[in-house]
């Protein structure tokens, strides 16, 4: 009697976990992912070690809009993460520094909130649609800072 509520409480645990698993990963893999910010590019709006859920969703039926903070895979290195504010749509022309960028069907123009500090559009170009990840959706560290769509 005892191996068989052992037995049972193992394959209850299994299927627990199963059903887990195919809860989780597709919201994970296609609708939230949680991100860090790293460094001070995003200052005041975003500190370092600020934690984020992003919104993977919403840009698969909406395109990125000026002014939204996204967060995308950095064009030199793909496997690191970026997060930026949208300046520059498709099709639109920058100017900055005394230069003019036109920018292409599907290249959208990033820039850091602390301008003297962030690596962004401005030194390595322009972002491809196909990189960016999602928006920032929720803050939920620090606490005292917690938000929906903060930035």
């Amino acid at each position: 009697m005892e191996d068989e509520n052992k037995e049972n409480s193992i394959w209850d645990t299994v299927k627990f976990t199963i059903i887990a698993i195919l809860i989780i990963l597709p919201i994970r893999l296609w609708v939230a992912q949680p991100f860090i910010v790293s460094g001070a590019s995003m200052e005041p709006t975003f500190d370092n070690g600020d934690y984020l859920f992003i919104d993977s969703l919403s840009y698969h039926f909406n395109k990125p809009q000026k002014n939204d903070v996204i967060i995308f895979r950095y064009p030199l290195s793909p496997s690191k993460f970026f997060i930026k504010r949208v300046i520059g749509l498709p099709k639109e022309t920058i100017e900055f520094d005394g230069k003019e960028i036109t920018l292409k069907e599907g290249e959208y123009f990033v820039m850091g909130d602390n301008r003297q500090v962030s690596s962004d559009s401005r030194v390595w170009g322009p972002v491809p649609e196909n990189l960016i990840v999602g928006r920032a959706f929720l803050r939920l560290w620090p606490f005292n800072k917690m938000d929906l769509l903060p930035g």
